[in-house]
């Protein structure tokens, strides 16, 4: 169909080039204050609640800007003012095998545990230039404190963690110690100079920093706290049901009938509810001269697109030789992202001339609020 769809755009759109991968979402705004930004490859842009938050993407609260993340495990992820960290990995399935690695460049994060902590205790961490803390279900406080912060603060630079409840582990330098409710853990930073090995150790404090202060949020966090291993238990177990009923040949199958179902009817809203708002569509085709000319259309020219071609089809029939749908590479589960593959015959008169395409079809399907969603489309006339 989109071969059909590309024809009306041959001779106005640009060869483009592929449309890049995306990373699979690991967490949603969940409140926010102030401003937020998320970088990764496709640049920076302003947070707002409801937003996806990807694996890799750096994200930086401002001086005054605080927010907090609900991940896909359950947890939630309180952004402290002047904070940056990124999530390196990140997958919640359910099975022994998730796994959550965060790196905090600077300042401090409230980290409500979700139900990764408890599947795979090993697979839960917090990564900074000086330690590595591990988390064993638990409500915590990382803090980065640099050295320039440091000489404002008056306390020593290096990596903090602050337990509300459960525990962590803090490792550095070789050795490790446990972190209990209440309790201050601490890993020196070395610094430009060259200290000795035991200072590097980590330690407890006597007493909790004065830098350690409540965010915004932290009342409805208490809250959430106080029931966290309830509604973890919840949504892992909705989680699981979830997976077990995902098997990607099977979505793959059911995402393309409707897909087809909609075309037929000639429904353009329908059609274009089945693809992400950025989605964007690449179209390979045959033009008047033999010759081979790829598209790239923008979601509101694909919108253009399937109002002109569906207005101008007549007699349309199609036939479909082949569906395919398996996870996607570099997917973080089975049921991240999926990649569907379909070989299609299409024939019909559109503008009043007979055609007949025979072309590859290619999407890129992701999950967005239980709906799966087309996040990339691609064409190619065989």
């Amino acid at each position: 169909m989109f071969l059909g769809l590309a024809a009306c755009w041959a001779g106005r759109v640009e060869a483009a080039n592929a449309v890049a991968g995306k990373p699979a979402v690991f967490a949603v705004v969940f409140r926010l204050d102030g401003a937020l930004t998320a970088s990764g490859p496709d640049g920076n842009r302003a947070l707002r609640p409801g937003d996806p938050v990807a694996v890799g993407e750096r994200v930086v609260a401002s001086a005054h800007g605080e927010g907090v993340l609900k991940t896909r495990d359950g947890g939630y992820i309180a952004i402290r003012p002047g904070a940056e960290f990124v999530a390196e990995r990140f997958a919640a399935d359910g099975n022994p095998s998730d796994n959550s690695q965060l790196n905090l460049f600077k300042g401090a994060l409230r980290i409500i545990s979700g139900w990764i902590g408890k599947v795979n205790r090993q697979g839960s961490r917090v990564s900074t230039s000086t330690a590595t803390i591990g988390i064993r279900g638990t409500d915590h406080e990382p803090y980065v404190l640099l050295d320039d912060d440091a000489q404002v603060t008056q306390f020593k630079p290096g990596t903090y963690d602050k337990v509300n409840q459960g525990g962590t582990t803090l490792q550095a330098a070789g050795q490790s110690i446990d972190i209990d409710p209440g309790k201050v853990g601490f890993a020196r930073s070395p610094g430009k100079s060259r200290a000795l090995m035991t200072l590097l150790f980590p330690v407890l404090l006597d007493k909790v920093p004065a830098f350690y202060v409540p965010g915004k949020f932290d009342a409805e966090l208490d809250e959430l706290s106080k029931n966290a291993a309830a509604n973890n238990a919840l949504e892992l177990e909705s989680r699981r049901k979830q997976v077990a009923a995902c098997v990607p040949n099977e979505v793959a199958k059911r995402w393309v009938k409707d897909l087809d179902k909609h075309i037929v009817a000639g429904n353009a809203e329908t059609i274009l509810a089945m693809f992400a708002q950025d989605v964007r569509v690449k179209a390979t085709v045959r033009g008047g001269n033999g010759k081979m000319t790829t598209l790239e259309l923008q979601r509101n020219e694909f919108a253009d697109s399937i109002v002109a071609a569906v207005s101008s089809l007549r007699d349309y029939k199609h036939r479909r030789i082949t569906i395919e749908g398996k996870p996607a590479d570099g997917a973080a589960s089975a049921c991240g992202q999926i990649a569907v593959k379909s070989i299609v015959i299409e024939e019909g008169r559109q503008a009043g001339k007979p055609y007949r395409f025979e072309s590859e079809e290619k999407y890129l399907l992701e999950q967005v609020d239980g709906v799966w969603l087309a996040i990339q489309a691609e064409t190619r006339q065989r």
